[in-house]
């Protein structure tokens, strides 16, 4: 997403990060990586619980999630991971987004 945070942008998207680690942990590793995106540490698994990001304590912790969320605060689409690569390509998100912008069901 780093490499293509453009495509976001052009997109009216805010691509943002929620980890899991303490607010100066996560902040250190934020600035250290330089990303473009919003990052937000999420230590007590609030903003994961809302999402519905599940915690697998024998597979690293959070499992990967994408949820698109529109500026009116309802989920577009949402994908939950089988595994730690498990991941929509950005060109699968541009294709939900650019639906989403022309009124279409991205599900």
């Amino acid at each position: 997403m780093r490499q293509d945070y453009q495509q976001f942008v052009a997109r009216d998207t805010e691509i943002v990060v929620v980890g899991p680690e303490d607010h100066a942990t996560f902040a250190s590793y934020w600035r250290r990586e330089q990303y473009p995106f919003v990052g937000l540490a999420d230590p007590q698994h609030g903003v994961a619980g809302r999402y519905g990001q599940e915690v697998k304590l024998l597979k690293m912790g959070r499992m990967p999630a994408i949820v698109l969320v529109d500026k009116q605060g309802q989920v577009l689409h949402s994908h939950y991971a089988a595994n730690m690569q498990d991941y929509p390509t950005n060109r699968e998100l541009w294709a939900l987004l650019d639906a989403a912008q022309a009124g279409r069901p991205g599900d």
